[in-house]
């Protein structure tokens, strides 16, 4: 008869595990693009990226220089960068062997290798640790509506989420933030018109005492004067290694994806200011610029972990170069 309870107990611990597992589950494919979808979304920079030079060299009988000259100036058009186009096609010079036939098949594997050269794609978050994500880009990039993507998404996860208003100079930037942060249900720590390292570190000192697990920091971007900008960031990564010195987990460089090659002289400006650590692209949904990604990957070793694809709060979800890659291709 103990042996049945036993039992019962046994079944009844083991379904409420697997509901568990099947809940987080369900919770991560929110955040996943299915193949069709990814499909669909990078349509143009397939055809910008690959269509239009496969049609272009695959018919010829052998390479010569006029191919191959034609084929990084298509690969630059791409948004891949000059850098990035060179080193592919002066890759392609050395392999003798290799036959116009075959340059979709090389396109995929240097895609490939480019991708995963720059490291992971996944988010990094550690559980029962406070987790501080800096945000930084330039105006209009983005920026407000990934943070309430993002805090939307870790509430979703059941986080205790906590965002900081640290762009207190651009005009309502902070009320922006504040109906983002509602709508996602995370709380929120402004102080309009004051330092922003001082709202960082307030935001830090709350975190801690309130038990948050995470900690969105927004900033400005106002390239227009590198040097002010440049002081105001290195102040809030002072703040926050002095302050919170284990929980910084991503420094996120947030790009529009119609920007294109112009991202990387973004993503170099803002290397200067902060040691960045991935880069989030928006507006990739329609955009025939995505090649930016392949070559923020090779010019600034940084991976892309967030991608927006639309508007709704769900609309945020997670890259994966190997899927990319194969939509690319496909």
């Amino acid at each position: 008869m103990f042996d049945f309870f036993k039992k019962k107990e046994e079944n009844k611990q083991t379904n409420t595990s697997s509901q568990q597992e099947e809940t987080q589950t369900e919770k991560k494919n929110i955040f996943s693009l299915t193949f069709d979808s990814l499909k669909k979304t990078i349509e143009k920079t397939s055809e910008s990226l690959v269509g239009n030079i496969v049609q272009k060299v695959e018919q010829e009988e052998e390479f010569d220089e006029f191919i191959l000259d034609d084929m990084e100036e298509l690969l630059i058009k791409a948004d891949l960068g000059v850098n990035t186009a060179a080193d592919i096609v002066d890759n392609l010079r050395k392999k003798n062997s290799m036959k116009p036939s075959q340059v979709r098949e090389y396109l995929q594997n240097e895609f490939s290798q480019i991708l995963n050269s720059a490291g992971s794609n996944i988010l990094n978050f550690k559980e029962n640790e406070l987790n501080i994500y800096f945000i930084v880009g330039v105006n209009g990039a983005g920026k407000t509506t990934l943070i309430g993507k993002l805090a939307n998404r870790f509430k979703i996860q059941g986080k205790k989420v906590l965002v900081a208003a640290a762009d207190t100079f651009r005009a309502a930037a902070e009320e922006q933030l504040d109906i983002w942060s509602k709508r996602a249900g995370a709380d929120i720590v402004r102080n309009d018109g004051a330092d922003p390292a001082s709202v960082v570190f307030d935001a830090i000192k709350k975190a801690k005492n309130e038990n948050y697990d995470v900690v969105l920091v927004d900033t400005a971007g106002r390239l227009q004067n590198k040097f002010n900008l440049m002081q105001e960031l290195t102040k809030i990564k002072t703040v926050i290694d002095k302050n919170a010195p284990d929980a910084l987990r991503e420094s996120i460089l947030v790009l529009d994806a119609n920007t294109g090659q112009n991202g990387l002289s973004q993503a170099k400006v803002f290397t200067e200011c902060v040691n960045l650590t991935c880069v989030a692209l928006t507006k990739l949904d329609g955009s025939a610029k995505g090649g930016i990604i392949i070559a923020i990957a090779k010019e600034m070793g940084l991976p892309v972990k967030l991608i927006g694809v639309g508007e709704k709060m769900e609309d945020l979800k997670n890259f994966d170069a190997s899927e990319f890659v194969k939509a690319l291709f496909s």
